[in-house]
């Protein structure tokens, strides 16, 4: 408290002034705190009760510390350290610093007139009533400064406290641990569980930036493997997300119940492992499916499209691309041929060779079995 230490220097109270401030002390603390409750509505409520006895006690003791430093027996050093930690104690009560400062601005009206009035019958000079102001209004300034990096660093511990429980309830989510841990990780945090959960892949760097533009209660990491990032959308509406991302290098999971939002993560990173050209996985659906277990898709199309392999590979491959159309167009030969770009008398040809390769080539079964084996198209 150096500004208040160099006034009190030019001012050193006799023991007659001290004596007699001293003795209205308990009085002149009541007045204060009765005007801070009259004046400052946040405050109304909070100095009552025994909240009100342990604030009074507090005025009382910052009061006599300023009498110390007036009569030149104290360095302010620990009256600092009580504003600091009013300053904390202001965040965990839900205060803003405005209303302290208030508070103070009142306390320190009050105390200077209750001050004067004691101090100048008690024989003050006229000529140190004004540096006696002085030391006054300085206390009070850096009370409340202390008490400002008291507010501004708890609050910045807490933001960095709430940033972390947010990851680790992040970082939960992603490795689909149970019901019950995501809950109480959810409960540390802060965080309303929504309904559901959306899972959104795309680089580091673009994490923080596209997180700005969603809802508040999204989920963020940017640290993971591959300098790749996820941001986990609370019950997004799907088509103005894909709006939103737009110009962002992004994939999309499926919304998921918030619980298995790994689901969402997972499918979003096998759609990226499949193609960088994927953003909304809904839309590659299929692929997917037929890219869900790679050995099992090779031994499907093995066994499958077998009485293809006695062929040359260039008309097994011509057989296999009509066969794939003639699926997909449902045997209309006109569109089989239009999708192949030959006439459908060609069409009529082939699909006489792919009947005798394939006698049972009517049976659903054989259907079902070659539209999962020609669905996606193989290199």
């Amino acid at each position: 408290m150096s500004h208040a230490i160099r006034r009190a220097s030019e001012l050193a109270l006799d023991e007659t002034t001290v004596t007699a401030l001293r003795a209205a002390l308990k009085t002149t603390a009541d007045e204060v705190v009765q005007a801070i409750i009259d004046e400052v509505p946040s405050y109304a409520n909070a100095l009552s009760g025994h909240m009100g006895a342990t604030i009074r006690r507090a005025v009382r003791t910052a009061l006599g510390h300023y009498l110390d430093l007036a009569s030149g027996n104290a360095t302010g050093g620990d009256a600092g350290d009580a504003a600091y930690e009013l300053g904390r104690g202001e965040v965990r009560d839900g205060r803003s610093m405005d209303a302290l400062l208030s508070a103070y601005r009142v306390g320190a009206r009050v105390a200077w007139r209750c001050l004067a009035a004691g101090a100048v019958p008690a024989g003050l000079p006229a000529a140190e009533v004004a540096k006696f102001a002085e030391l006054t209004f300085a206390y009070i300034d850096e009370l409340s400064a202390a008490s400002a990096a008291g507010h501004a660093d708890e609050l910045a511990a807490r933001g960095r406290a709430h940033e972390r429980h947010l990851e680790h309830l992040a970082r939960d989510l992603l490795a689909g641990a149970s019901p019950d841990v995501l809950l109480a990780s959810a409960q540390r945090a802060g965080w309303q569980p929504p309904v559901s959960l959306t899972a959104v892949l795309l680089p580091a760097d673009q994490a923080r930036p596209a997180y700005r533009a969603l809802d508040p209660s999204t989920l963020v990491l940017d640290d993971l493997p591959d300098a790749t990032g996820v941001l986990l959308v609370p019950d997004a509406d799907r088509s103005h997300l894909l709006r939103q991302l737009t110009d962002r290098t992004a994939v999309v999971g499926p919304a998921r119940p918030w619980t298995r939002a790994s689901a969402s993560y997972a499918r979003a990173v096998r759609a990226r492992s499949l193609s960088s050209d994927i953003r909304d996985t809904e839309d590659h659906l299929p692929e997917l499916v037929l890219s869900a277990d790679v050995d099992a898709f090779a031994d499907l199309r093995a066994r499958a499209l077998a009485p293809l392999r006695t062929l040359p590979v260039a008309t097994a491959r011509r057989l296999e691309e009509t066969l794939r159309a003639w699926l997909l167009h449902q045997g209309r030969r006109d569109e089989v041929a239009a999708a192949l770009f030959v006439h459908p008398q060609t069409v009529r040809y082939r699909m006489s060779q792919l009947r005798e390769l394939f006698p049972d080539l009517a049976s659903p079964h054989r259907v079902l079995e070659l539209t999962l084996a020609v669905g996606l198209r193989v290199s």
